[in-house]
């Protein structure tokens, strides 16, 4: 099964005030032992400033309860996924861990749930859609961490001599790629189908038509929304040569790259790339991604996921930890400095109304409408696998997309049984 990797994230986090773990059952296991902490490492790289605090994070923790020891240990983000895929089949699972997916586990019985880790409140105030990202069975095991939601970035000066503003729909986004285009921007549209994150790129298109990856039977990648998308993508942005040289091979962080190059003149970007252009002092803004026909477009949710495992029996001091990590005076956790997005209520509140945090403002109100990749199917690692593949050669000249997505119906039948 290939394993999930997401884009890079910023890991903005603060110290945080514990709420209470009541109900709770008492642990077998020594309260000396301390509670294994597998996380993700990241490597800078454009638009992001990776910030890894955990070391505070755990600090307040043992500070406020020092009958709880946490023993942290960071992965590089590309060989997280296969690193814990390893050892919980060894049989040495950690206690608390960090991934891309958390679908298999939870289907295997071998997390908790969030109701044997939270107390009520806590466990309500997550964002609702992210929360239900999160289920299985319509009870949730992934915990949402380092969340985004995507916008439209531009830039401004580019748009400007072009005499255009940003698009509200895919006719202005094409108009606005030919202007482009016409003053001589090498990609006027940033189509990021390559092998990093493709299937995010493609989401966000089926979105604003009404599509997705997923019907309320499981995949449905064939639907003729679907196909209708990626035929249009494939005639108006990709053959007349308005999403550059080639889309199936542009990667998220190339395009980040070329962005701040000046080099695209627009594409679907993360808040994280915010603090990069800031620094470089690029002319850039941002809006919704458009609907095919107008109006805003659902917006795609990322994040990744910790989860807590059953092997070691540990639930109370997984509950005490994850609590104090997601508690309500925590609003500064997830987001601020163009980093990652709160994905709880209350923090999102308050960030909302904290003026230092105006640029995350449009990201946060989109929160709550985000819809997701299928996280809670099993198999959508090795599905997404399959779209990062294949997808990108829906939209190519000459591409068939009714074809490639028959095909990733039948990959997904494959990757089911």
């Amino acid at each position: 099964m290939r394993r999930r990797q997401f884009l890079l994230h910023t890991a903005g986090l603060t110290g945080a005030t514990a709420l209470g773990t009541a109900g709770l059952s008492a642990c077998s296991a020594e309260t000396d032992t301390p509670l294994k902490l597998l996380v993700a490492s990241y490597d800078e790289s454009v638009g992001s400033s990776i910030g890894d605090q955990w070391g505070s994070v755990i600090g307040a923790f043992e500070k406020a309860h020092p009958d709880i020891k946490i023993a942290l240990e960071r992965i590089p983000f590309g060989k997280l996924d296969q690193t814990l895929a390893r050892r919980v089949k060894d049989g040495d699972a950690p206690d608390i861990a960090q991934s891309n997916f958390f679908a298999p586990y939870a289907e295997e019985g071998k997390l908790y749930g969030a109701s044997d880790l939270f107390d009520v409140r806590t466990e309500g105030d997550f964002i609702r859609s992210y929360a239900e990202a999160g289920m299985v069975s319509r009870v949730q095991y992934g915990m949402p961490f380092l969340a985004s939601t995507p916008r439209l970035f531009y830039n401004k000066a580019l748009f400007k001599q072009a005499r255009i503003t940003a698009p509200k729909s895919w006719a202005e986004l094409r108009d606005a790629a030919r202007a482009l285009k016409g003053i001589g921007v090498e990609t006027p549209y940033g189509l990021q189908l390559g092998p990093e994150a493709a299937e995010d790129e493609a989401l966000a298109w089926l979105l604003a038509d009404g599509g997705s990856y997923s019907g309320l039977t499981g995949y449905d990648f064939a639907n003729p929304s679907n196909i209708e998308t990626f035929t249009w993508l494939r005639d108006n942005l990709v053959t007349p040569g308005l999403a550059g040289a080639n889309p199936a091979t542009l990667t998220r962080t190339d395009a980040y790259a070329q962005f701040l190059r000046g080099k695209i003149g627009m594409m679907i970007a993360h808040p994280v790339l915010m603090g990069a252009a800031d620094k470089a002092k690029f002319p850039y803004a941002h809006a919704a991604f458009p609907k095919k026909l107008g109006g805003a477009a659902p917006p795609v949710g990322l994040n990744d996921w910790l989860m807590a495992f059953k092997r070691n029996g540990r639930r109370e001091q997984c509950g005490t930890f994850m609590s104090f990590l997601y508690g309500r005076k925590t609003a500064m956790a997830y987001g601020g400095g163009q980093s990652a997005l709160p994905v709880t209520s209350s923090a999102s509140d308050a960030l909302r109304k904290d003026p230092r945090q105006r640029p995350m403002w449009d990201f946060i109100d989109q929160m709550p409408l985000a819809q997701f990749q299928p996280t809670n199917l099993g198999s959508w690692p090795e599905v997404r696998g399959a779209v990062r593949k294949r997808i990108g050669s829906a939209v190519v000249k000459g591409g068939r997309p009714k074809a490639v997505l028959e095909e990733l119906d039948s990959a997904a039948v494959q990757a089911e049984l």
